[in-house]
């Protein structure tokens, strides 16, 4: 049985929701101190430990509830129902019907980018580092 026809794959849920963050496997690895062959690993699992659960949830931005509990199906009714709640305005505007505070969930999306942001360039600084400790040798 394919993993996509699996709807308790925790490794694919985790793989979509990563791709939904726009992250790559490498980035997400870097985040938890694991290398990339680990988390392609961990995608192609159908189980994993509660414990790594917990840290990939953080990393990812959600609770690990949500992460058990993630479809693709349920993803693209949210976002369906949203267009069509949209277009039923007579008046043509937009009906806003936010069930959250927009302000706090953007100022919660700007720190997790900034948060991100210094992991990628702290990557990057110990690359530096590496390249510089490399070509000191020779």
């Amino acid at each position: 049985m394919s993993t996509l026809t699996k709807p308790n794959h925790i490794g694919r849920k985790i793989s979509r929701i990563r791709e939904l963050r726009d992250m790559k496997q490498e980035a997400l690895a870097q985040a938890l101190g694991i290398s990339q062959q680990t988390i392609s690993a961990i995608e192609n699992s159908e189980t994993i430990e509660e414990e790594r659960l917990i840290e990939i949830a953080k990393v990812l931005g959600v609770n690990v509830e949500a992460l058990k509990n993630f479809s693709d199906e349920a993803a693209i009714n949210y976002f369906n129902n949203f267009y069509d709640n949209s277009n039923n305005n007579s008046q043509g505007t937009f009906a806003n019907n936010c069930t959250f505070n927009s302000l706090d969930k953007l100022m919660e999306s700007i720190e997790e980018n900034r948060k991100l942001y210094e992991r990628l360039l702290q990557a990057e600084k110990d690359k530096l580092e590496y390249l510089e400790k490399v070509l000191n040798r020779k």
